[in-house]
């Protein structure tokens, strides 16, 4: 799967979790980019993404990710099979 495909599926699931269909991310997104992105919600985020892509992330990546782009390269250095 390439990157692309992997940011359509976290867009997908950026929708969910946010209930929000109008949501467009990009690598640059933070969370100051999205209303709801708050500390519960990145809890519930990486779940969903982790659930999506049959991956669980690492305390140390959770807590280091600035942005869209830092968790769509993890999921593409260790998400092997996504």
């Amino acid at each position: 799967m390439n990157k692309n495909e992997i940011m359509n599926r976290l867009t997908n699931v950026f929708r969910d979790v946010f209930d929000d269909d109008s949501i467009v991310i990009t690598p640059s997104t933070t969370s100051a980019d999205i209303e709801d992105w708050d500390s519960i919600e990145h809890i519930n985020l990486v779940g969903a993404v982790e659930n999506e892509f049959g991956l669980r992330f690492r305390m140390k990546e959770v807590s280091g990710m600035k942005n869209v782009g830092e968790m769509l390269d993890i999921i593409c250095e260790r998400g092997k099979n996504v």
